[in-house]
């Protein structure tokens, strides 16, 4: 009898489909539930978190006044080289946008957008659209210099000339006190002109401090709730989460109570004999830190105690057992466990000090205003846009940079530890 062999054949599923390609599209679609129960979400971030940030960002390189309210004069200028004055063509392009813009708000944001680069463009602008259009048999050129003689003048051309683009680095470049020179070159603003750099460094360094002092009190604070027993740690960081139910605007109004002159601190420290007359604690620099930490302190705690009751206690018994002094033991072993829970609060912390803008209005004195009160100076006052998102995006990137030093450094720390 002879034997028969048979062959091995793929596993298979209903219908004769492969295995693999069966699992692949199971696979498939588990990824497309997934997706579809995080779109809604998705969506939500990106039209009301992402979407508004980019938008303003554009504001700071965005620049289409001139372009709009004087189209045939930058059409016309498009082929001028920026030496001497423009031809007769460029005259008579700039007096039917003048002639049409009596009827129009443009020409009221070209001259407010040419007025920033140069004091005064606002009145030559207005007085020659009023003046337009010229008189049967006299030509543009004559008609506009007659109106004023700057028209003749190489130097108004050319800032019209340099604005007849849909983009400008004219607010990033004021943002850190620069500008575009006559001869278009980039070139740094005056003493008296530039404030933005300083403004700037002044957010940075008051922010550091803030963190620091965050920090220097976070830190023990988190570590002995991080090693008492639960009950009593429980209770405890109810005081730690207690000033969240308090608006910031309650909290530092409180603050203007116990510091001023007659206020509780003042009147201690007098009752004590450690003082004759009344410190100086409000509208300065000190006031503005005593609140900022108090207001921030939490921030600092939370992240170190999520990281630090993490820390088995096991290491810093072995290592003092094994002979290692119990602050070596700390530094050596303990700390650097910490160091995920450091940095996130660290991050969480100057990022907050850096936008802080009620505390630093009310306590401070215009020594101590950071770069918010300036970007809602221009949000609400003067109604400048392009500055306010400009100084805004300083901002941004300052905490990305941040963010990515975070991510570097921080977050390996923490990838290790685990």
């Amino acid at each position: 009898m002879q034997a028969t062999t048979i062959e091995p054949t793929a596993p298979s599923g209903a219908g004769d489909v492969p295995l693999k390609l069966k699992l692949r599209r199971a696979e498939r679609r588990k990824k497309l539930r997934y997706g579809a129960l995080i779109l809604p979400l998705a969506a939500f971030v990106l039209f009301t978190f992402v979407w508004p940030i980019a938008s303003l960002m554009t504001r700071a390189v965005d620049n289409p006044e001139v372009v709009a309210g004087l189209p045939d004069t930058v059409e016309a200028l498009r082929g001028w080289d920026g030496t001497g004055v423009p031809d007769d063509a460029a005259f008579d392009a700039l007096a039917r946008d003048l002639a049409a813009g009596k009827a129009s708000r443009e020409m009221a944001a070209v001259a407010k957008r040419l007025n920033m680069e140069e004091p005064g463009f606002r009145s030559l602008l207005m007085k020659s659209v009023r003046a337009m259009p010229p008189e049967d048999g006299v030509s543009a050129r004559d008609a506009l210099v007659e109106v004023d003689a700057r028209w003749g003048e190489t130097a108004t051309w050319q800032r019209i000339a340099r604005n007849a683009a849909p983009y400008t680095p004219y607010y990033l470049l004021a943002a850190i006190d620069h500008r575009i020179g006559e001869d278009g070159s980039i070139e740094q603003l005056g003493e008296d002109e530039a404030i933005f750099v300083a403004v700037m460094t002044r957010t940075f360094w008051m922010s550091l401090l803030v963190t620091a002092w965050c920090l220097a009190l976070g830190f023990p604070l988190a570590y002995l709730l991080a090693t008492l027993k639960t009950r009593v740690s429980n209770t405890l960081m109810i005081f730690v989460l207690l000033p969240f139910w308090t608006s910031v605007l309650v909290r530092v109004a409180a603050w203007i109570v116990l510091l001023q002159n007659e206020g509780l601190v003042n009147e201690s420290l007098r009752l004590l004999g450690l003082i004759d007359s009344p410190l100086q604690l409000l509208f300065n620099r000190v006031g503005v830190y005593v609140a900022m930490v108090h207001i921030l302190l939490p921030f600092m705690i939370l992240p170190l105690y999520s990281v630090m009751k993490g820390i088995s206690p096991t290491y810093m018994r072995a290592a003092v057992s094994l002979g290692c002094p119990p602050m070596k033991s700390f530094w050596r072993i303990y700390f650097p466990q910490t160091l995920p829970g450091v940095g996130a609060g660290s991050l969480l912390v100057f990022i907050m000090a850096m936008g802080y803008y009620i505390t630093p209005a009310l306590l401070g004195s215009p020594k101590e205003q950071m770069a918010s009160y300036f970007v809602a100076f221009y949000t609400n006052q003067t109604i400048n846009w392009g500055m306010a998102a400009a100084l805004s995006a300083i901002l941004l990137a300052a905490t990305l940079v941040l963010y990515a030093v975070y991510s570097r450094y921080f977050a390996v720390t923490a990838k290790a530890r685990r």
